[in-house]
């Protein structure tokens, strides 16, 4: 491997929507050091955490049909058995949700689950509550996105702000046509995302796990077997 190979392999692309931070960083930094040299490093620290925010990396999306992926990067927070949001028209049977909690480390482009094509789409104002919580669900500002797979299944994922973040960003539309691990938004800085699970559904991941947007496997329409546990070893 080339040197330049070598750098590009540790060195990420930076989402378009985080350039603008990472000016105004500069621009804080540069006042700091102005002020008091010593304080510019403070300044410099700050650049390089909101570039590490922003990174967009490529993901090794698995494609089988039937499978369903992370939306989302971080700690499976909550798995529950819950009626869906009802601004998204899916009833009021419980369905089974798997609650993703991204901190300000993780990367928040957030992808697609699964091929299909969004029904129904809905921002929803609200608190900004700790995303932790299981009330945030309900209370928090989100966007919702409904979509009917590709297997004729129907899911449901969320968006959810959280205590520090105060924007929800959503690239896609009604009537468009995601694939599994496709990008369709980014929340700053410090959230969640909730993905409800259509009938027969079970989880594939266990509440403590880490999971990789686009590449992690939350459930598997083929696969009938009890949800899993995890310990600590």
């Amino acid at each position: 491997m080339s040197v330049v190979e070598s750098i590009k392999s540790v060195l990420v692309p930076i989402h378009p929507e985080g350039k603008k931070f990472i000016a105004i960083f500069a621009i804080i930094g540069i006042g700091l050091w102005w002020l008091w040299s010593p304080l510019g490093f403070v300044g410099v620290i700050l650049v390089l955490w909101c570039a590490y925010f922003f990174r967009n990396p490529d993901r090794y999306t698995p494609v089988r049909e039937g499978l369903l992926v992370s939306p989302a990067d971080g700690l499976v927070q909550l798995i529950a058995t819950v009626p869906p949001p009802p601004e998204l028209d899916m009833g009021t049977e419980p369905r089974v949700r798997i609650s993703i909690f991204m901190n300000v480390f993780d990367v928040h482009v957030n992808r697609s689950p699964t091929d299909g094509t969004i029904t129904r789409k809905v921002y929803t104002p609200g608190a900004f509550v700790n995303a932790t919580l299981d009330k945030a669900s309900e209370d928090n500002e989100r966007m919702g996105i409904r979509l009917q797979t590709s297997t004729g299944k129907t899911i449901a994922f969320v968006q959810i702000a959280g205590l520090v973040a105060r924007r929800i960003l959503s690239f896609v539309e009604e009537g468009d046509s995601l694939q599994a691990g496709e990008r369709f938004g980014l929340i700053r800085f410090g959230s969640r995302v909730d993905i409800y699970l259509d009938d027969g559904m079970v989880p594939m991941v266990a509440v403590g796990q880490r999971a990789i947007a686009g590449e992690t496997v939350i459930a598997d329409e083929q696969v009938n077997e009890v949800q899993r546990w995890a310990e600590i070893r």
